[in-house]
């Protein structure tokens, strides 16, 4: 993904101005996902869309606010439910978070809910719900190999190390 122009940026920002700025969603920040935090991830995927249904010349405005809150969730919200069944109920929780602060067109809430196709039941009707699926799967693997990977090695590697040091 390129970084955005200066010119995007201000727009992209005019754009999310209100959800950045929500008390709410910046608890996100707390929350892990990928190994970043779920706020980090959601914005990188915003960006992203962004890029995309502009390129298109699709809903980018309707497009980004909802890859923005695609993961609008606490983990506490999904409690004991596994992490496979987590995958597969998020953008049910996640569009009524978003539905509390913000009304969301028909094609945001479709967006949200079929962001997992296709492991959710939920099926893209729109082009920019495929955009954010497709968007949404290249930051997931691209954080799942960057960070969640290093940090997997980093705590064996620190295990190794406290074994070595504590046979001493």
């Amino acid at each position: 993904m390129k970084k955005l122009t200066k010119k995007n940026a201000n727009e992209f920002d005019k754009i999310v101005e209100d959800i950045i700025n929500n008390q709410d969603f910046c608890e996100l920040d707390n929350e892990l996902h990928h190994g970043i935090s779920r706020y980090g991830h959601s914005l990188r995927v915003a960006k992203g869309v962004y890029q995309m249904t502009k390129k298109l010349h699709l809903n980018y405005v309707e497009a980004t606010r909802a890859a923005l809150l695609h993961d609008f969730y606490f983990s506490y919200q999904l409690e004991d439910n596994g992490e496979f069944k987590n995958l597969l109920e998020h953008q049910s929780v996640a569009f009524l978070n978003a539905s509390k602060y913000y009304q969301l067109s028909a094609l945001q809430k479709n967006m949200i809910e079929s962001h997992m196709f296709p492991l959710c039941k939920a099926f893209p009707k729109y082009k920019e719900s495929f955009c954010l699926t497709a968007v949404d799967k290249v930051v997931a693997l691209y954080e799942q190999n960057r960070y969640k990977v290093g940090m997997k090695l980093g705590v064996y590697l620190l295990f190794i190390f406290n074994m070595i040091t504590l046979q001493k």
